[in-house]
């Protein structure tokens, strides 16, 4: 496997080889400079290289396969159909995606169609008698219509598997063996995760032929523009500290982590009833209240979101001032990738744990992976109860209700 490590320390996007037009696309949309996973993936996909993309959210993944992807197909027009298929988890991902390939191939004269379930097939089925040149998809929706003849994957040339990770979690294994098993053998792969658990190292040695191996902020690391903290509290008092947290202005835009979908309900219902502009955002809700939710979110009409590990996934936004995790996630590559959403984009940002006695052994395990101590913030008005908290906590010293230290959980401004 080779490994392609700061060939270009400093390159621009015209340096990567990419044509005219996209580079067109790529200055209005303001881009400047490649990120690492950019200059390090672009050049090996132009010359056909097979990829193993392991790269927390935020690095510029998708702009990382989109654009070669783009040209290789600009550079080939001929044949009609689906020449490059990009399976992805969840629909609000899909749809993400598709929303960039649309602007980095504003120039170019290539078909896309975007097909997920939770809505009407009929609209997906009429895109797909245009016969794109592009299709992003969700494996079950892809599967239903394969099945009924209106998708041939018969000439797809780049295959690309994102967030490889999370597909796993949702149990879409066997749907994408199955996905991969309609595809032509000679074909160019590109596979992108977040993590590379065991399951997904199965499926790299299935797939990926002599693959450049691109790895950008290994998941066991957290950004330095990220401030984290974490808080002792009791369950109950969960919700309480998460309105004098929210009472600090500077958290303009946050997401709320929540263990579960009924959770997350309770907390958006709360956060209204106190006069906090909250929406809820998981598997449960209708695909089109999910996507209300987002562009809400996005605009800034609504100021938090709480969400769901999985339904989160495909939020893509550069300025979250906070995230929240009020559960503490079991799994410690979560936590990374949870906090990953904040301090982004050159931006400083603000993550905050809140710890109950049940999820102490979680907090462990975190920082035994990223190798290091989340400070403890003991100065609030909610502090554990003594005969819950554990003994590594530090004692949280006279408690004054009354104080508001918004300093401990807003993030440091850049100077």
């Amino acid at each position: 496997m080779n490994k392609l490590e700061n060939a270009m320390p400093t390159p621009n996007f015209a340096t990567l080889g990419l044509i005219e037009p996209i580079l067109r696309a790529v200055k209005q949309m303001g881009y400047e400079q490649p990120t690492p996973i950019q200059q390090q993936s672009i050049p090996p996909i132009l010359h056909g290289r097979d990829i193993l993309g392991c790269a927390q959210t935020g690095t510029g993944k998708t702009a990382a396969f989109a654009l070669p992807l783009l040209q290789k197909l600009a550079l080939s027009q001929g044949r009609r159909g689906v020449r490059a298929l990009v399976l992805t988890p969840t629909r609000e991902l899909a749809a993400q995606i598709d929303e960039s390939f649309r602007d980095y191939g504003a120039n170019l004269n290539l078909g896309r169609a975007l097909i997920f379930g939770g809505v009407g097939a009929e609209p997906q089925k009429r895109a797909l008698e245009r016969r794109p040149d592009i299709l992003v998809a969700t494996p079950g929706r892809l599967l239903d219509l394969m099945s009924q003849g209106f998708i041939s994957l018969n000439q797809v040339e780049v295959f690309v598997l994102d967030e490889a990770d999370r597909m796993l979690d949702m149990g879409f294994i066997h749907d994408v063996k199955r996905v991969i098993a309609k595809l032509p053998p000679a074909r160019q792969n590109l596979l992108f995760s977040a993590t590379m658990p065991p399951e997904v190292q199965s499926l790299v040695n299935a797939i990926l032929k002599n693959p450049v191996h691109v790895a950008v902020a290994p998941t066991s690391s957290t950004s330095e523009q990220i401030d984290q903290s974490l808080y002792y509290v009791d369950r109950p008092n969960k919700r309480r500290l998460l309105i004098h947290v929210l009472e600090n202005p500077e958290a303009a835009r946050v997401i709320v982590f929540t263990r579960t979908k009924a959770v997350a309900n309770r907390v958006s219902t709360y956060l209204n009833e106190h006069g906090i502009q909250a929406e809820a955002i998981h598997g449960n809700k209708s695909q089109n209240a999910r996507l209300r939710a987002l562009a809400n979110f996005k605009s800034g009409a609504t100021r938090v979101l709480v969400a769901s590990d999985l339904a989160a996934r495909g939020i893509d936004i550069d300025d979250i001032t906070h995230v929240i995790n009020y559960d503490v996630p079991n799994i410690p590559e979560t936590y990374v990738h949870r906090i990953g959403r904040t301090g982004r984009a050159a931006n400083v940002g603000a993550a905050l744990s809140f710890c109950d006695a049940e999820e102490r052994s979680f907090v462990t395990s975190i920082e035994r992976v990223i190798k290091k101590k989340i400070p403890v913030v003991n100065d609030h008005p909610f502090p554990m109860d003594p005969n819950q908290a554990a003994s590594k906590t530090p004692s949280p010293g006279p408690q004054r209700p009354q104080q508001r230290n918004n300093s401990k959980f807003k993030p440091r401004r850049r100077r």
